[in-house]
């Protein structure tokens, strides 16, 4: 679970910018509120980010999709990091991006840091904190290590770093040199977190094909309860020789695709999901396909594209509202616009029925970006779960949380506060003058 955020010199943000999971003392939906016994705290379930166009809120979500390529992937060996410090300040252009978090990672907490340039990564330390003590793993500051006592008699530790090249993270390089100790931390990017932007489809629709898949049968009984006029999604085989792919595509699926292997594939054009795979040596190939009722009782056939914008998008987004509600998961989904193509209820719903099976147990957590203001309300989140991006007077970013107003009771109409603009996070348009001048003229 994140347990904080924070951001220095990225993009929009310019000073430090800090944002919390931890719950406040206000008790409203307290039952859904994850208890950490050990550390004595309590994590929240869910965080809404408000805001107006080029507030900060995506810039927010870039950064935690740049730190999670940075520790999963990284660059290669000649590469520049691809940081994008503050540009509206000269001097910022030449300072490092910083980004530090605190996780809770199988009930231990973690604090990992890191500040880089484009060439170059200067600090990272990652330290382990006990419920009465913190212990710096590593402190790196430039070519310099630091470990700790206990770590640092291993040799092979001393090797792995010297093993790091400048523009990649430690943290990185050891999991690669098979050096275990870390890689709880690794293992939570890579598999705990996952982020989904506006503009990409979640990758995992192979569930909707899959009939032994223990969320099959619950994805295509929640389908006609959206409203999406599909009664079930299924398959429809296809000659591996049929499939839309350019020949080169199709040559190198027949090279690198082993017995036993399958590959999924989405059309950037038509939006088209594709399964492939190697059985008996032959490659087969299934397309997810759409059904609808027709008024005598039997079913048609559609192919993905011929759904609306909004259909397509709760097929993408249903398997990652059904993962975080299953009891044993702890993913971690952050979404930047949930609410694009769909309409308010139904992204109420999702959020609702996510939030129904969460508990003082649960580890799973949804972060998302949204323009919807029909889901500011303390029915639905409570006041330190509902937070606003807006830009100073500098045209930096700042994020508040709405439990920092003091005035925000837990009876009040806060979506009518937000819109008159005492909340911040709204737009400021210049425009309305033009154009009524612009009339005038005509």
């Amino acid at each position: 679970m994140i347990i904080s955020f924070s951001i220095e010199n990225w993009m929009s943000f310019s000073d430090s910018v800090s944002f919390s999971m931890v719950a406040s003392r206000e008790r409203q939906h307290g039952e859904r509120v994850s208890k950490v016994s050990k550390y004595q705290t309590r994590i929240l379930p869910v965080a809404a980010i408000y805001g107006g166009n080029a507030s900060g809120k995506t810039n927010f979500f870039k950064a935690l999709n740049f730190v999670k390529l940075m520790v999963v992937k990284g660059v290669g060996p000649d590469g520049l990091i691809p940081v994008e410090p503050y540009r509206l300040d000269s001097a910022s252009v030449e300072k490092p991006s910083r980004f530090r978090l605190e996780l809770l990672i199988d009930e231990i907490i973690y604090e990992f840091s890191f500040a880089v340039t484009r060439k170059a990564v200067l600090e990272e330390k990652l330290v382990q904190i006990t419920s009465t003590s913190e212990k710096v793993l590593y402190d790196r500051q430039g070519d310099i290590p630091n470990f700790d006592s206990t770590l640092g008699k291993d040799q092979f530790l001393h090797f792995a770093f010297k093993g790091t090249r400048d523009n990649q993270l430690f943290v990185t390089n050891s999991v690669s040199q098979k050096v275990d100790v870390f890689r709880p931390v690794y293992d939570w990017f890579k598999n705990t977190l996952e982020l989904i932007a506006p503009d990409s489809r979640f990758e995992p629709f192979e569930h909707f094909l899959d009939e032994g898949h223990p969320l099959y049968s619950t994805m295509n009984e929640m389908l006609p309860q959206l409203d999406t006029g599909i009664s079930h999604l299924g398959r429809e085989e296809i000659a591996f020789e049929n499939l839309p792919f350019l020949e080169g595509l199709k040559n190198k699926l027949r090279e690198d695709l082993k017995e036993g292997m399958s590959i999924r594939f989405l059309s950037a054009t038509t939006n088209e999901r594709f399964i492939i795979t190697r059985k008996s040596g032959e490659l087969v190939a299934k397309k997810l396909v759409t059904f609808h009722t027709k008024s005598d009782g039997s079913e048609v056939k559609f192919d993905i594209r011929q759904e609306s914008d909004g259909s397509q998008r709760v097929i993408d987004l249903l398997p990652a509202f059904l993962e975080i509600s299953a009891t044993s998961s702890k993913k971690v989904y952050v979404i930047d616009e949930l609410d694009r193509s769909l309409h308010s209820l139904l992204t109420r719903q999702l959020i609702e029925g996510y939030l129904a099976n969460c508990s003082t147990e649960s580890r799973t957590q949804l972060l998302i970006t949204t323009h919807d203001v029909l889901l500011m309300d303390q029915g639905l989140f409570r006041r330190d779960e509902m937070w606003v991006a807006e830009r100073n007077s500098k045209g930096s970013s700042e994020l508040l949380s709405f439990s920092d107003y003091k005035d925000v009771r837990y009876d009040k109409d806060i979506r009518k506060s937000y819109l008159q603009g005492r909340l911040g996070g709204v737009p400021r348009f210049l425009l309305s003058n033009a154009l009524i001048s612009g009339r005038e003229h005509d």
